[in-house]
């Protein structure tokens, strides 16, 4: 009657996805750190849009950490404790570049 539980399985799946967006973004948003130190030095003007997309990339850069750690730990229980870390940050970090790229364009368009 009783069966013993069985250990819930780790969704690598997910943590592989997370790994590769994650380090992704940390490559957008350097590349948009570059672009956007060009335009500023163009307009003789800067906005704190480059030291958020820095801080933004550093969220990833350590999400990306936290999952390649995730896929490499072999404890259940300390997996699914870093997948939930690592799913409440990564869409922290999303939730921030959506909020960067709207102030980037606004100060930019203001400042034109």
């Amino acid at each position: 009657m009783n069966e013993p539980k069985k250990p819930v399985g780790l969704n690598e799946d997910i943590c592989v996805h997370i790994f590769a967006a994650s380090a992704a973004m940390v490559g957008v948003c350097i590349t948009v750190i570059g672009i956007f130190q060009v335009v500023t030095t163009l307009r003789k003007e800067g906005t704190i849009g480059d030291d958020l997309l820095a801080i933004n990339a550093i969220f990833y850069l350590i999400t990306t950490l936290l999952s390649y750690w995730a896929l490499r730990t072999q404890q259940l229980s300390r997996n699914h404790l870093l997948e939930q870390i690592i799913d409440g940050l990564f869409l922290f970090a999303l939730t921030c570049t959506t909020f960067i790229a709207g102030f980037i364009t606004w100060a930019l368009t203001f400042t034109a």
